[in-house]
């Protein structure tokens, strides 16, 4: 028999390109402590520590960091139920389903990104606490997150009928518009960010996963019924787990079930996706700065400058994102920080020992 607790699943990767030259492929961003003095693996433990409420986590992560992934938990008093060690990559959707056949059918199970960050803990609880009944009811249940801006780097969940209190249907779900039609969106309301967070019953999904990618499924099962296990951890077959397509939840499930379902939230949410993202929620001084490391600031404004080693001097400059790291310095102005890919593209190209700044 299934515990009544919600188990929260936590999926923990990356490739360290966006938030470069502090995140790296053997360093990505989920394990660095961008906002406040906790990592972001850490933060996401937090908003489900109340074990009157949740399971210890069940965490998905690469052989990579998998290491670093259960001590950053342990040190926050969060060590994890079970740690499934992932042999390859393969997006969201796989990497869930070795999660759900890894507990009974009937487990809620609250999967979230590693990576993002919640403000606000009360309305999030509370959002999950509405969920939750339309998950027992064999429903897939998102968290929607109310536009500020026209952004087409998320995907976008249209709100239909409502189910119950805070709970609606999701009429249509748009995975990354173009730019005119975000900004329609944003006119005509109705529409709310998809959060990449989950709450469904484990068998639930399957079922859905069956139905709607079953190569998924019959990968992710096969996979762990070869799997290796030691302890808390589990290890996949990674010839069965490598014949998985490589899809997200959202294509492989979300966009085509007739049993999605999304609860509106405002808890302060971000996937902190750029340097912008990390000066926004950073704390800052009176100039607007958010200044960490050994940095000097002098009539400078609305700048976030970090260093790691050597001393930073800012004088008389605006508006700047300022990032030293591990030998490596990154230099441009706030608004452009989405570019940060192409500089990590490019050093990809290059060898390590070209590259002071790889990791």
């Amino acid at each position: 028999m299934a515990s009544a607790l919600i188990h929260p699943v936590i999926l923990c990767g990356g490739a360290g390109q966006r938030l470069w030259p502090l995140s790296s492929p053997e360093q990505p961003k989920p394990l660095l402590p961008l906002v406040g003095n906790k990592s972001m693996l850490q933060l996401t433990a937090d908003r489900v520590s109340d074990r009157t409420r949740y399971a210890a986590p069940i965490v998905v992560c690469g052989t990579l960091h998998a290491r670093q992934v259960e001590n950053q938990l342990v040190e926050a008093g969060a060590a994890p139920a079970t740690m499934i060690v992932e042999p390859a990559s393969r997006n969201t959707a796989p990497a869930i389903a070795l999660a759900a056949a890894s507990v009974a059918p009937e487990t809620a199970l609250l999967v979230m990104p590693s990576d993002h960050l919640v403000e606000r803990a009360e309305p999030f609880r509370r959002a999950v606490d509405l969920a939750l009944p339309a998950a027992l009811d064999g429903r897939i249940v998102t968290f929607g997150i109310e536009p500020t801006r026209p952004e087409n780097g998320y995907g976008y969940i249209r709100i239909g009928e409502r189910l119950s209190e805070g709970v609606h249907v999701v009429d249509a779900f748009v995975e990354k518009p173009e730019l005119e039609r975000a900004t329609a969106y944003l006119a005509e309301g109705g529409y709310s960010w998809n959060a990449g967070i989950f709450l469904f019953r484990a068998g639930d999904y399957l079922a859905a996963l069956a139905r709607h990618a079953p190569a998924i499924a019959v990968a992710a099962q096969s996979s762990l019924e070869l799997a290796r296990k030691d302890g808390i951890h589990i290890r996949p077959d990674p010839e069965a787990f490598g014949a998985s397509p490589s899809l997200s939840i959202d294509y492989a499930v979300i966009e085509k079930t007739e049993r999605a379902a999304v609860v509106p939230v405002e808890m302060g949410w971000s996937d902190i996706g750029s340097w912008d993202a990390v000066y926004e929620f950073s704390g800052k001084d009176a100039e607007g700065n958010a200044l960490s490391g050994d940095v000097l600031a002098l009539g400078t404004e609305g700048s976030l400058i970090h260093s790691d080693g050597p001393t930073v001097a800012a004088i008389g400059v605006r508006d700047l994102l300022i990032l030293v790291s591990d030998g490596s310095v990154l230099v441009l102005p706030r608004g452009e920080s989405q570019r940060v890919r192409e500089i990590a593209d490019l050093l990809a190209k290059r060898s390590p020992d070209a590259n002071p700044g790889s990791r």
